[in-house]
């Protein structure tokens, strides 16, 4: 096949489009991805795509094209920006391609208008096209803090409409999405498929554990508000009287800073930040790690996704301990692999490390987490599953 991806973030953006791209090309697909310059997560653009500079290029046998965007810096007013420049590009770059792709792909992450371009581009072709939906919208809105009532929210909505109504088919990355876009905008159950993220190879293995006499809780990943990482800080703060325990916070993003200063107000000296760590390094981080943390905010909206981090967590063989609710709890639950407590609640997270330091065997947690992954979430299920999707008609 010759498929034509849209997708806002991609390589060197660390993102999982670029893994899945790579895998098509690695089965012997022609892969053209129009994306964006790149500026993801702290919103400045890299140094080295400033200037026009390298607009296109080959990666691991995958086409890359960069349309014009505005980088995300900080603000309502740069973030609309960000979104409308790339949509209004990417929209204009697509529509002067040939007809000769077989299939579109996007994979559509915020904002939604990202897939303008697809549905473009298909529509004036006649060719299917397909969402790899990883955020839902416009509920992704309203987990950031906008209000459901309000003009920017019901704008969205119809606009989230519309695009939903015209993708010939809807891959969703957690169950819980179903119900949402049934609900809000009637698409059809026959067009909605499910295709959980899966975690890339270098967690299948990880670096022999070093001897230590601490026990180590980690998370990896964006640092941002719905992360909701002040619960694990709350939690520190609760089981300071455990000297065993340090906690690990691996990645970058808009709270690092507020919650550097949080640990610092409560003198949280076995709290480490280690900021970004380029992807190759983080096997080093994993196992180093006797248990891994995801935490998210108690938004109904951000409950219902399962972020990839749960994957590769799972992949490495690691116990993980959770404070989410929806869809997070549901797969923990199912693979008998740790701790989950309600979103937000920093006291039964405590709580949640007590038991897994009194748990007798700590080990068997991390091979059921790994038994699930296997059964449920390999690179190999998901290429092939995706495959399908993109050959049938």
């Amino acid at each position: 096949m010759k498929i034509l991806v849209v997708s806002q973030h991609y390589w060197p953006e660390a993102f999982p489009s670029t893994d899945l791209c790579e895998g098509l090309a690695a089965r012997g697909h022609e892969v053209h991805v129009v994306t964006d310059i790149p500026n993801y997560p702290m919103g400045y653009i890299f140094p080295e795509y400033k200037g026009g500079k390298n607009r296109r290029q080959t990666h691991n046998g995958v086409t890359i094209c960069r349309t014009f965007t505005v980088g995300r810096r900080s603000g309502t007013f740069f973030r609309i920006l960000n979104y409308y420049s790339f949509a209004a590009s990417s929209t204009a770059f697509c529509m002067g391609l040939p007809g000769d792709f077989d299939v579109v792909l996007a994979i559509q992450s915020s904002p939604i208008m990202m897939v303008n371009a697809a549905l473009s581009y298909a529509k004036r072709h006649k060719k299917k096209c397909v969402f790899y939906t990883m955020d839902l919208w416009p509920a992704s809105l309203a987990a950031g803090g906008v209000a459901e009532q309000s003009p920017v929210y019901r704008l969205f909505h119809r606009v989230s409409a519309r695009l939903y109504r015209q993708a010939d088919r809807i891959l969703i990355t957690s169950r819980m999405f179903r119900g949402y876009l049934q609900e809000q905008f009637q698409i059809q159950d026959q067009r909605i498929g499910y295709l959980p993220q899966y975690a890339t190879a270098q967690f299948d293995r990880l670096p022999q554990m070093p001897e230590k006499d601490t026990v180590d809780l980690m998370f990896a990943g964006n640092v941002g508000a719905a992360q909701s990482l002040h619960t694990v800080v709350q939690a520190a703060a609760l089981l300071k009287d455990q000297s065993r325990l340090r906690w690990h916070i691996v990645g970058d993003g808009s709270e690092l800073e507020n919650l550097k200063a949080s640990a610092a107000e409560r003198s949280l000296h076995n709290m480490i930040f280690h900021g970004r760590k380029p992807p190759e390094q983080m096997p080093e981080f994993y196992a180093m790690a006797d248990a891994m943390l995801v935490t998210l905010t108690e938004d109904p909206f951000i409950g219902m996704t399962l972020p990839a981090k749960v994957q590769s967590y799972m992949a490495a063989g690691k116990p993980i301990l959770a404070a989410a609710n929806g869809e997070i709890p549901t797969v923990l639950t199912e693979a008998h692999c740790g701790f989950c407590v309600p979103a937000g609640d920093s006291e039964a997270l405590a709580q949640a490390v007590r038991d897994f330091l009194a748990c007798p065997d700590r080990a068997a947690l991390g091979r059921n987490a790994k038994a699930y992954y296997q059964a449920h979430f390999t690179r190999d299920q998901f290429m092939n599953h995706l495959e399908q999707e993109l050959l049938s008609r």
